[in-house]
């Protein structure tokens, strides 16, 4: 990666894992990475108890939608992160591609879904000291 690095998150609805992937992202590194997400079927909302996890955390993704996955993103991105999309995600060759495993938070409660936010918050935080080597995670 040269300059700014790209990292795009996708699940399936782009309604939960990947939006709150995306708001930690944002959060913690401001502008010094370009944050994606998007969905193989995205949903026409957020979920509301993920909106709700992440303002928690003092994070606001209650104004993002779901969008929909475009070979355009992958292609543009540095990283890709999958988080239970299966095999719907274009692959290029010299992209770095990881998949998370966390439940859907779709039907889970309020306590499942910080599980699942807690669990991403710490990826998200490896992740950038991988790719961002000497900023501090937050």
């Amino acid at each position: 990666m040269t300059g700014r690095p790209t990292v795009l998150f996708v699940c399936v609805h782009n309604a939960g894992r990947s939006q709150m992937a995306a708001g930690y992202l944002r959060a913690l590194t401001g502008d010094r990475v370009d944050v994606l997400s998007a969905g193989s079927e995205p949903k026409d909302r957020i979920n509301p108890l993920a909106v709700q996890a992440m303002a928690e955390e003092g994070i606001d993704i209650a104004n993002t939608v779901p969008k929909v996955l475009t070979t355009e993103a992958v292609r543009d991105a540095d990283v890709v992160i999958t988080m239970g999309c299966g095999d719907a995600c274009p692959i290029f060759p010299g992209k770095r591609y990881e998949d998370w495993e966390f439940d859907d938070p779709a039907g889970l409660e309020l306590d499942g879904v910080r599980r699942v936010r807690d669990g991403i918050r710490a990826r998200i935080e490896d992740l950038i000291a991988e790719i961002l080597p000497s900023a501090p995670a937050g």
